[in-house]
């Protein structure tokens, strides 16, 4: 079982990483730009007030729709998402469903992916 602080060292111990300083969000530099690895799941808790950032829900970026659909299929209680996120090459994690050792394998191919290093 994993928490949004095992998450913060897991990517903050790889290479070029950083935390935005104003919200639960991690990204790499690539080329001198900043691209994300990791952020708190905007959730709407009641359907009239405003998205919230999650404690028990992190996005990682993939590597794309197949990927992501691998995941949702082979564990729905772990892996979901959202029409937000339709498209877009990241899968929604509940922190409290994963072990450290997969959260590590995750975030080490998001960065990987996303540092240009895959």
């Amino acid at each position: 079982m994993a928490d949004q602080a095992d998450a913060r060292n897991i990517v903050l111990s790889l290479a070029d990483t950083f935390e935005d300083p104003d919200k639960y969000a991690f990204g790499v530099l690539r080329r001198g730009r900043p691209t994300g690895i990791m952020w708190a799941w905007m959730e709407r808790v009641d359907p009239k007030a405003r998205k919230t950032p999650s404690r028990d829900v992190v996005a990682i970026r993939v590597a794309g729709e197949a990927e992501k659909a691998m995941l949702i299929a082979a564990d729905p209680e772990k892996f979901f998402t959202e029409p937000h996120y339709r498209g877009f090459p990241a899968i929604l994690v509940r922190l409290a469903a994963i072990e450290l050792d997969e959260l590590r394998e995750l975030l080490t191919d998001a960065w990987r992916i996303q540092s240009g290093r895959a």
